[in-house]
């Protein structure tokens, strides 16, 4: 009896290896029309389903790696892999896509792809459900996107992923620029004050215009302070009591070097 389930359990793996084929598309699977891989490649992807989406794309690669379908296939494996939280292989796939076709008509695309993917390679399975201050977290890939939409803004003012890209860059320089205030902030309790102004001057020349804006002066203000830097102390405070009348501290730094 144990070797007659043993059989079943064979049978059952050896019909259900090709599920995504019929019988017919498994002998002729490789005779496909470039046409036909594509398609099927496609509405797998439409449809959710990217790991059969990618092997359709693999495939189409490996037997018509020259022409219009071709490149398609490669960009659209390199949105498969974003969606597949395989954010290193995504970005290799569209790096080799603008080496390989610089002049391909969905660069602004590629270029948005590769922006989406460095904005959230950085998040984590537990941070998806519960956020957390996005400027906490380390600023590397959000600085990679940055250049990108940077350059998608630039190069391709008029493409339809523009808009989106240029309110990204917005959300992405006022939490750089937070960030750089956290940093400082972890210098003035450690007793660093060249450090933490100098956090404080990038924010000011890098991010102007951003709602961290008061904090840097605020934290240049201070730092300078503690340092006996009275003339640059001073410098901070008037730009910031012009652009910013009333911010919280301001008198408390007049009046004496404050420690955090």
């Amino acid at each position: 009896m144990k070797k007659h389930y043993l059989l079943i359990i064979a049978l059952l793996l050896s019909t259900t290896g090709c599920s995504f084929f019929s019988k017919d598309e498994v002998k002729t699977a490789n005779n496909w029309s470039v046409e036909r891989i594509y398609s099927e490649a496609k509405a797998a992807l439409e449809a959710g389903e990217y790991g059969p989406a990618l092997a359709h794309y693999s495939q189409l690669e490996a037997r018509f790696p020259f022409g219009e379908y071709a490149q398609q296939a490669l960009l659209e494996s390199a949105y498969a892999y974003y969606k597949t939280d395989e954010p290193e292989t995504a970005v290799a796939t569209i790096d080799r896509f603008m080496r390989v076709y610089p002049l391909n008509k969905n660069m602004d695309y590629a270029l948005y792809l590769r922006g989406l993917v460095n904005f959230t390679r950085d998040i984590g399975l537990f941070e998806k459900y519960i956020p957390r201050d996005e400027s906490q977290r380390d600023p590397g890939s959000a600085l990679l996107a940055l250049q990108d939409f940077r350059k998608l803004v630039t190069r391709f003012p008029k493409s339809k992923y523009s808009e989106d890209a240029a309110q990204r860059i917005v959300y992405l320089r006022n939490r750089l620029a937070q960030h750089e205030v956290n940093v400082a902030h972890y210098y003035m309790r450690r007793g660093s004050y060249v450090a933490a102004a100098n956090r404080g001057r990038y924010v000011i020349e890098n991010y102007p215009r951003t709602p961290a804006m008061p904090e840097a002066l605020l934290m240049m203000a201070k730092a300078y302070k503690i340092l006996e830097l009275n003339e640059l102390s001073e410098d901070a405070m008037r730009i910031l009591e012009l652009n910013y009348p009333g911010y919280d501290g301001v008198a408390k730094v007049r009046q004496t070097a404050l420690t955090e």
